[in-house]
């Protein structure tokens, strides 16, 4: 922790070191959750995990706040875990290696775990702290908040008495969130059905997308490496009547996959190479100006088993015609998506193909359409659309009180007006509100860039400046 110990605000970055030595990938929380509850015993806090995982952690009023609402700070536990090519981090037990370099902290080629560690960092540091002002305190930290906010969906209301809740869990400094999209992820399987036959193929692997973050980064029209796989797959197999042997791309079914590799087999080898070539030419020309890095590599390979051709048909018809990316722009707020999918993940497993395709909409109607549109692909390709991992749209709450608060703390503590906004993502915010009618809620954290990428990395200057926002308003909350 050497490069880490004098940098202020000392207790928040000393949390986000100890938390980062955890490994916790969605799905992989109880080390981390137990490293909460522990915290808590240690300090004679009232504690609180559920079979979830998730955590609550109580903090009694300061002198003069007992009389004032309970505070909710919350945030999730979870990471999501993505590496370099080259990286041989193990996200199963080997900690995340933090590097400053001047204002940036970054992980060494994998993701630093900034979303959402650093409200856990934030929420432990004031738990921590016996020279703040604040009412009560309930820390609320969940799980699987990546995969699905299944965390949330387990959580009930027994334990929370908030009529506050501050939601650390955006990355824009200076930008108080108010309201968020709702969406479900779309599962699409196709029945495996292999022959045994041997010929010429080719391995097609792309690499060097950008990817990012599918609510936040999906307005940047970045390349989805399924979608541009599944163009050259169509065009061979117009041109070659084409078998595949192996499919796959993505990881994250909130992350724009950056790299997708297929293995076909075709009896004319250089005719499929012209044509990948070709479209190589015009891939990097379409996205000349986001995805940069594009790279597709073609290898000569010995194809043994392949897919039926059936299969293949219909596994890359459905490729093609799924839609991919901005579906509706806001009319309400300039400059926001209002509907958008992102075609997440494709991988062979359990004898099926599955394709994961997670779906986002502030407007109901619209997200049903889309999802709708999926299910009619899915069956005009014989294959079976299976909705999964729900959750609800946050509403803007004209009267919020927080709001007004959040933002007048913030113009006096910096001198000017920060931005008040609502995300194209889900935040959990909306389940909370269903488990919380009556909490006023607001979003906010610090500077977090490239986020669900290798590359994420955090402002530290932006780190402290929240951390100072955040005791004020907790001060002025009384």
């Amino acid at each position: 922790m050497s490069n880490l110990q004098n940098i202020e605000p000392k207790k928040v970055f000393n949390w986000f070191y100890e938390l980062n030595q955890i490994p916790r990938c969605s799905g992989d929380e109880k080390r981390a959750s137990d490293f909460l509850v522990n915290f808590a015993k240690e300090r004679n806090l009232e504690v609180y995990q559920d079979e979830a995982y998730n955590v609550i952690i109580k903090k009694q009023a300061s002198k003069g706040y007992e009389n004032s609402d309970p505070v909710i700070i919350q945030g999730h536990m979870d990471m999501v875990c993505i590496k370099g090519e080259d990286s041989n981090h193990d996200f199963t037990k080997d900690p995340i290696e933090i590097i400053v370099q001047d204002d940036i902290m970054r992980a060494n080629n994998t993701t630093l775990g900034g979303d959402d560690g650093i409200a856990v960092a934030y929420g432990l540091a004031i738990l921590d702290s016996d020279d703040l002002k604040h009412p009560l305190i309930e820390l609320l930290i969940t799980t699987s908040e990546e995969t699905g906010m299944d965390g949330v969906h387990a959580l009930t209301n027994e334990h929370l008495s908030g009529k506050i809740l501050l939601n650390i869990d955006s990355e824009e400094e200076g930008v108080f969130l108010v309201s968020c999209a709702g969406g479900a992820n779309i599962i699409t399987t196709f029945k495996l059905e292999k022959e045994n036959k041997s010929g010429n193929g080719l391995e097609i692997k792309i690499s060097g997308l950008k990817g990012g973050h599918s609510g936040m980064e999906i307005i940047k029209q970045r390349a989805n490496a399924i979608k541009l796989l599944g163009r050259i797959l169509d065009k061979c197999n117009k041109s070659d009547n084409i078998r595949l042997s192996k499919i796959s791309g993505g990881t994250k079914h909130n992350a724009i996959p950056s790299d997708a590799i297929a293995v076909i087999s075709t009896e004319d080898i250089d005719n499929a190479k012209k044509i990948i070539d070709n479209l190589t030419t015009d891939f990097k020309e379409e996205y000349r100006v986001e995805d940069t890095g594009l790279n597709i590599e073609v290898n000569k390979v010995k194809v043994e088993d392949i897919y039926t051709e059936k299969l293949s048909n219909d596994l890359i018809d459905y490729i093609m015609m799924v839609p991919d990316g901005v579906q509706y722009m806001s009319k309400d707020i300039e400059g926001l998506v209002q509907t958008s999918l992102n075609n997440a993940i494709l991988e062979e497993k359990d004898n099926y193909i599955q394709i994961t395709t997670s779906v986002r909409s502030a407007s109901s109607s619209s997200l049903r359409e889309i999802l709708n549109k999926l299910t009619v692909i899915a069956k005009r390709t014989n294959a079976n659309a299976e909705e999964k991992s729900a959750y609800p749209a946050w509403q803007f709450d004209k009267n919020s009180k927080i709001r007004e608060k959040a933002v007048k703390v913030y113009e006096d503590l910096f001198g000017k007006e920060p931005e008040v906004s609502a995300i194209h993502a889900g935040l959990e915010c909306g389940l909370l509100k269903e488990i919380l009618p009556n909490t006023d809620m607001i979003s906010f954290g610090p500077n977090l860039y490239d986020v669900h990428t290798e590359k994420e990395h955090l402002s530290i200057s932006s780190v402290q400046r929240v951390w100072s926002f955040l005791v004020k308003l907790l001060e002025e909350l009384k």
